[in-house]
């Protein structure tokens, strides 16, 4: 009798090349399920973000208009109107807080976005030129950092603030020349560390040039400690914000805030104090939430845990 061949399945190319990267996702949840404080984080950073993106497509037109001025009539102290209108009540200015906290969410984390990214970029930039060509270069540019970091962040940042003028863009801008020297001495560090190693001296006798080097090979195999400690960063850039706009760097009346909103509500912590506790609340939870999907992604990136 002749023996039957049983048909062996052929896998398709595409799920071959990505079987590695199927692996990888697969080994990098079951690290971020070991710590279900972090896994219980990022799920909270990831809905914030959502919030944040899609929340103001439902906030009703002219939520950030003081309706006191508008109508004319004066806000009642201690009066929140809570309700099904108005689940976390209005404010001192007749505003709906709900629609008042998902703008402000919405504001203050696309700034800490675009202030850790514009700082992120500056470091890379500085920082891999610094670690690869070394010399004078790399002599001027540590200096010139270590003067921006021997200040620390919340001063200097309210004296460059200061100096630019009082407003919402001055303010990021402010963040953004202050926030980069931590990414330069980090991307530095890692620079040093893969000009080392053998691919670089074989660029070299290939006749690669400098630059297409550093960001075509040296910036990619650096850039996974930057990624989580701008991961970290946003909770402190949206800290450090709200704290500068407490402090009437950054915004008037009628641009929702999370910082401006709570200095707006300390005149009323006794009568009412949900315009306190609701946008501190927010800060806390937010900063909270991205500084542990920072550490779940620190957990997913170290190499010592995947070996």
């Amino acid at each position: 009798m002749e023996s039957k061949e049983k048909a062996v399945p052929t896998v398709p190319g595409w799920r071959r090349d990505l079987a590695p990267l199927f692996s990888e996702i697969r080994y990098g949840w079951h690290l971020l399920t070991l710590n279900k404080l972090v896994l219980y984080g990022t799920f909270i950073a990831v809905g914030i973000t959502l919030v944040a993106v899609v929340g103001p497509f439902f906030v009703p037109p002219g939520t950030n208009i003081n309706l006191n001025i508008v109508s004319g009539q004066k806000a009642i102290l201690g009066d929140s109107q809570l309700g099904w209108q108005h689940p976390f009540g209005v404010d001192s200015f007749g505003r709906d807080m709900l629609g008042m906290v998902v703008l402000a969410l919405s504001l203050d984390l696309s700034a800490a976005l675009l202030i850790v990214a514009s700082a992120l970029v500056i470091g890379i930039l500085l920082g891999a030129t610094a670690g690869f060509v070394g010399g004078k270069v790399d002599e001027i540019i540590m200096r010139v950092t270590d003067i921006f970091l021997a200040f620390p962040a919340l001063i200097l940042a309210l004296g460059v603030a200061a100096a630019l003028g009082r407003s919402l863009n001055n303010l990021i801008l402010a963040l953004a020349i202050i926030w980069w020297p931590i990414y330069v001495r980090l991307i530095r560090g890692q620079v040093l560390i893969e000009k080392g190693k053998p691919y670089v001296e074989a660029l070299k006798a290939l006749g690669v040039g400098r630059w297409r080097t550093i960001l075509r090979h040296i910036v990619p195999n650096s850039i996974f400690p930057v990624l989580v400690q701008a991961s970290l960063d946003i909770g402190g850039v949206i800290l450090t914000f709200a704290g500068l706009s407490f402090l009437g760097f950054a915004v008037d009346y009628f641009t929702p805030e999370l910082g401006r909103m709570v200095l707006d509500g300390q005149n009323f912590i006794q009568s009412n104090p949900l315009l306190i506790t609701i946008p501190g609340l927010v800060i806390l939870v937010t900063a909270l939430a991205f500084n542990l999907l920072g550490d779940g992604l620190r957990d997913i990136l170290d190499p010592r845990l995947r070996r």
